[in-house]
């Protein structure tokens, strides 16, 4: 967390006044990484021939992922800024790309729900999907651009990186190019299959297809692992700067 870098006195031990500095990006990337490898799970269903859906299924888990960024993205979106005089560009790196997110799989939740039979019984799902997820894409491009303006900040300005008092994340504070750069990676993957997605809808099976899959998976599961590894990291750097 560069919170803690940008709040450090100069000549004394990191103290962070947490209760003017919420957070909660630990639980918006694990819900971030597990809708985007849903998004493939559903996708690679959806391309094959013949396979059972169960819409409701997936209808129920976009539903409950999409609630929790919406939420998160939401207030982290409007509440600015949200860490108080320390971290304002939070809002735009995590706040905005998990509303966008959240909105879309509430969206496709809420289709799954009401027209899922129909999409499972339809004898040319691809060209369904494409038909019906189209209009959308264009936003999805869009913010597949963004991910790639965050991933440039990340490098170009060397965000991300851990203070010492935070535990395994810290042990790369000199080293603060290191997670930048792994974070922006991610950033840029999920750029990478937003831009391609339109091409892709027509042509899931394909070798764009393919690289939407690839690049959405891996970032869905780093952020999965990533998210989950902070919960840690980030409970024992509020211990160690309260």
């Amino acid at each position: 967390m560069e919170t803690a870098r940008l709040l450090a006195a100069a000549d004394g031990p990191l103290k962070i006044n947490w209760a003017e500095m919420p957070t909660y990006n630990t639980i918006m990337a694990v819900a971030a990484g597990a809708g985007l490898l849903l998004v493939v799970g559903l996708g690679r269903r959806l391309a094959g021939r013949g396979t059972v859906l169960h819409p409701e299924g997936w209808a129920l888990a976009f539903g409950v992922l999409g609630l929790i960024l919406t939420l998160t993205g939401l207030h982290m979106t409007l509440t600015w800024p949200l860490a108080a005089g320390g971290f304002p560009f939070d809002n735009i790196i995590f706040g905005e790309p998990s509303l966008a997110f959240g909105v879309l799989m509430l969206a496709a939740a809420l289709f799954l729900w009401r027209r899922g039979t129909i999409l499972e019984e339809h004898p040319d799902r691809p060209g369904y999907v494409a038909g019906i997820a189209g209009p959308m894409s264009i936003f999805i491009v869009g913010m597949g651009l963004a991910c790639f303006g965050i991933a440039a900040a990340g490098i170009w300005y060397e965000l991300f990186a851990a203070p010492e008092q935070e535990p395994i994340s810290g042990l790369l504070a000199d080293h603060p190019m290191i997670e930048a750069t792994f974070i922006s990676v991610l950033y840029a993957l999920v750029g990478v299959g937003a831009v391609l997605f339109p091409a892709a809808l027509g042509a899931p099976r394909g070798p764009l297809g393919r690289v939407v899959g690839f690049c959405w998976a891996l970032a869905g599961l780093l952020f999965l692992i990533f998210g989950a590894l902070n919960y840690f990291t980030h409970i024992g750097l509020i211990v160690n700067t309260m």
